[in-house]
């Protein structure tokens, strides 16, 4: 692990290199910009597959409706009748978690790296860059404590938390307006019973986006940075792949 971490800082100082003559002491800092930006490149694959998934679940339900009144009294019989129609039609309700999951060790190798005072026993030098004089290593209760809300280094974190805010709003903004202009009927599961509770899911989950305020004010400013860029990323990915979807089935669909 540690000659892995050790490989790993040295492809994040590779980049702030690269990057130094046009962003000098904030270079560390657009490297990590640059790294999120290149991982949702790999993943977006994925994510246009899910979305595909997506919609071709919606599509469908008027199947699975029918299945399910037909064998409700034959459950096995329904069952097995619905896996043929989806390995039929080539979906699976599990596509639209792989983004999500192959995200996951990168944030974590991020959040080790500036969260481990020692790399390869050596001193983990990338602890001390900067991003506008606020350590990469250090957390928002480091900046209150230096300076305040309004010094030098609570002023990034500001900026940071404004930018999921306004990501956080636009998502729910435009969930609202799909949600008016295109009402729906209750999402239903594989087997085509409705969801319990899915209707109120649907109405919350735009709300989720708001709790990445809480992530970004406890993970090193390193981390943080991650998550607001793969946050403000995803919105656009959305808006983009499920301009088509309804509002219900969107606002469902795993946030990758």
């Amino acid at each position: 692990m540690s000659a892995f971490m050790s490989a790993f800082a040295s492809l994040v100082g590779a980049f702030a290199d690269l990057l130094h003559p046009l962003f000098r002491t904030a270079s560390t800092a657009a490297a990590i910009v640059l790294f999120t930006a290149l991982v949702r490149l790999a993943v977006h694959p994925l994510s246009r597959a899910a979305a595909r998934g997506q919609k071709a679940r919606t599509k469908l339900q008027p199947q699975i409706t029918a299945l399910r009144t037909k064998h409700a009294r034959n459950p096995d019989r329904m069952q097995k009748e619905l896996m043929e129609l989806h390995a039929k039609e080539k979906v699976s309700p599990l596509s639209g978690c792989l983004p999500s999951l192959l995200q996951m060790p990168a944030f974590f190798l991020l959040y080790h790296l500036f969260s481990s005072q020692r790399i390869g026993g050596d001193p983990n030098s990338l602890l001390g860059h900067e991003l506008f004089g606020s350590p990469l290593g250090e957390r928002w209760h480091d900046a209150l404590a230096s300076g305040g809300i309004f010094g030098q280094q609570g002023l990034v974190y500001l900026a940071l938390f404004a930018i999921v805010a306004a990501v956080a709003t636009f998502n729910y903004g435009r969930t609202k307006r799909q949600m008016a202009a295109n009402p729906v009927t209750p999402a239903t599961g594989p087997d085509g019973q409705p969801v319990p509770g899915m209707g109120a899911m649907a109405k919350v989950m735009p709300l989720m986006s708001f709790l990445t305020l809480f992530s970004v004010a406890f993970v090193p400013l390193a981390a943080a940075l991650y998550i607001v860029t793969s946050t403000t990323w995803t919105a656009v990915e959305r808006a983009y792949l499920y301009r088509e979807t309804p509002a219900a089935e969107a606002a469902v669909a795993p946030a990758v």
